[in-house]
């Protein structure tokens, strides 16, 4: 019997000392986009609202987003907003929250200082009387303070957005994509410019709602390229409601597809959100189209970042948060385990 075990253990210890020196394979970091746009978080906190994991025990909104398999997040900036939220101070201090959880950071240029959408693009008031020349400046100045203010921080954002679901353009009327896509491009390349010098290796990201949208994504991208636009990366967003979201999902993939094949640029949703009502479709919804970007090839679909999940009670007037109303994530979040 002795001996059996001698020449079990000699032939262990020829399989070890074979292999000495040997670096065994890890497996390589998971880098799809998982993440979370939690702009709103240092205003309720201040007001507040708090927040569980699961289990109902409080905790840290960063800690509960990782904990369901986030690990991204995504800030906007406004240029001169009332209160401070979302200006420069407050973009730190969340961010440096966002590095010291171990997260990646967006970053997300709003040029107003309030909401820039599809349906408003109002330009700062400091910046309502410039000529266009100027206006180019005050991009670059601003883009550039704010990166830089990070970069003493020694916080670099993988990811920049210059403008915000800019459907048709932005700082109207002067960036108004549809009636000067010149403008708009001359716009979008001066944020490119301050943002690659500061900040080389971050993706610049042209960002546009409706992913669903076909035409509307080849009109303005069409209409970028044509005028020899800089960036580096198609941002959408995508709200389905639980009635038509697999058709959407399918929809949205058929964009990112064309976008791909027409521009070789990589795409990432950059903000989804369902009813807060129905979590169980909720979920659904975001499974699917994670699993749909998971699947373009080579690694060009990019993402998908919830927004504003931890809203809940009616916060500000939005129902389409993925926490319940005792501040517990829903099943919607669940989706980012995958």
């Amino acid at each position: 019997m002795m001996k059996k075990w001698s020449l079990v253990l000699a032939v262990l210890a020829g399989h070890v000392a074979g292999c000495k020196g040997q670096a065994i394979p890890s497996a390589a970091p998971d880098r799809f986009v998982k993440g979370a746009d939690v702009s709103w978080i240092t205003q309720q906190e201040k007001e507040g609202v708090r927040f569980y994991q699961s289990d109902g025990k409080p905790d840290d909104i960063f800690s509960i987003l990782k904990n369901k398999g986030m690990n991204a997040i995504r800030l906007r900036v406004w240029v001169n907003p009332q209160g401070g939220w979302n200006g420069i101070d407050d973009v730190l201090v969340k961010a440096k929250r966002v590095k010291a959880a171990g997260m990646r950071l967006m970053i997300d240029f709003h040029y107003s200082d309030n909401w820039a959408d599809p349906g408003k693009q109002t330009k700062p008031a400091a910046w309502q009387n410039l000529s266009f020349d100027d206006l180019k400046k005050a991009v670059s100045s601003h883009t550039t303070a704010v990166l830089t203010r990070l970069k003493e921080n020694d916080i670099t954002p993988e990811w920049v957005q210059v403008g915000n679901e800019t459907n048709d353009g932005m700082l109207w009327p002067d960036g108004r994509a549809s009636t000067n896509m010149a403008n708009f491009a001359a716009l979008i390349n001066a944020g490119y410019d301050a943002v690659k010098a500061v900040s080389p290796t971050a993706q610049v990201i042209v960002h546009i709602s409706n992913g669903y949208d076909q035409k509307l994504f080849q009109w303005m991208f069409g209409g970028l390229a044509a005028q020899q636009t800089r960036f580096d990366m198609i941002g959408m967003s995508l709200y389905p409601s639980a009635a038509d979201w697999a058709t959407k999902n399918s929809q949205c993939l058929s964009t990112v597809q064309d976008m791909i094949a027409r521009y070789h640029k990589p795409v990432m949703v950059v903000e989804v959100g369902m009813s807060a009502s129905d979590p169980a479709t909720a979920n659904a919804f975001i499974t699917d189209l994670i699993g749909k970007m998971r699947n373009v090839p080579d690694s060009m679909g990019q993402g998908v970042l919830y927004w504003e999940p931890q809203s809940y009670g009616q916060w500000q007037g939005y129902d389409l948060g993925a926490f319940d109303n005792t501040g517990k994530p829903t099943a919607a979040m669940d989706a980012f385990r995958h």
